[in-house]
């Protein structure tokens, strides 16, 4: 791999573009079905979980066997950490949830419109999936354990759930009686941080090459702790009724499988 910054910013352009293509879907449909809703975020949730074993947690602890720190303890560090950055995040960074009501907003007080509160909460969660990618490319630049068709399968995986992601973030803007460009719009600026994170992931663990293990791991926590307090909520409470949880599980299941595959068969 020649440059992997290069790389990375490439990749996770391709992410953007995803999440973008999935904003566009607001020209289209004005609302969602909760069912659909429930399986699209299930669907993202399962994607992002098994990533974070298959294309994170496991290459770092196979990179961290045989140094000074036992391998697990680097992983659980790294894991930690974070999840801990992401929760300082969501106690900082003011945002609303999806479905949440118009005056439940998190973090610092703020008086910004809810709609940009919206989209900083899934701008919020983009971080840790650009900084994996960008970390995953960094790996492979210096010839661990992690090959460059592995941080490509990461890619791949993450721009996939960013198609539902995209639509998650513009229809319901749209609900918020947004116009469908400017819902377009927030949508698809909901990805942008991804490249921004992917370039510093890489140049992070090109220039520190000691802290890749502890970055691969945090990448992992940062997406696990993303799918446990946000998006599975979120997709358990899209409907009034209890079936919608099924639908939620069903693609939970889906997008692990899919991104299982893609892991074990070409990373």
């Amino acid at each position: 791999m020649n440059n992997p910054i290069v790389m990375a910013l490439v990749a996770n352009l391709g992410t953007w573009a995803m999440t973008a293509i999935g904003a566009a879907f607001v020209f289209f449909f004005k609302t969602i079905k909760p069912h659909v809703m429930n399986s699209m975020l299930g669907f993202a949730s399962g994607v992002m979980i098994a990533a974070s074993f298959w294309s994170l947690l496991s290459p770092a602890i196979e990179m961290a066997e045989g140094g000074p720190v036992p391998a697990a303890l680097v992983a659980a560090i790294g894991f930690l950490l974070g999840g801990g950055f992401l929760w300082l995040s969501d106690h900082l960074l003011p945002h609303a949830h999806i479905g949440s009501k118009k005056d439940e907003t998190e973090g610092i007080p703020t008086h910004l419109r809810r709609s940009i509160l919206l989209v900083l909460s899934i701008t919020l969660h983009n971080i840790p999936e650009g900084l994996a990618v960008g970390v995953a490319f960094g790996a492979a630049a210096i010839g661990d354990s992690q090959s460059v068709m592995g941080a490509i399968v990461l890619a791949i995986g993450i721009g996939i759930q960013n198609l539902p992601e995209g639509a998650a973030v513009s229809i319901p803007l749209r609900r918020e009686n947004l116009s469908r460009t400017k819902s377009f719009f927030y949508g698809q600026a909901s990805g942008i941080v991804e490249p921004i994170a992917g370039v510093l992931g890489a140049l992070l663990v090109v220039q520190v090459t000691p802290i890749l293990p502890y970055a691969l791991a945090f990448a992992a926590g940062a997406m696990i702790y993303v799918v446990v307090e946000e998006l599975i909520p979120e997709a358990q409470g899209a409907s009034d009724d209890h079936s919608g949880t099924h639908f939620a599980t069903i693609g939970c299941m889906i997008g692990f499988t899919i991104m299982m595959i893609l892991d074990v068969a070409l990373g």
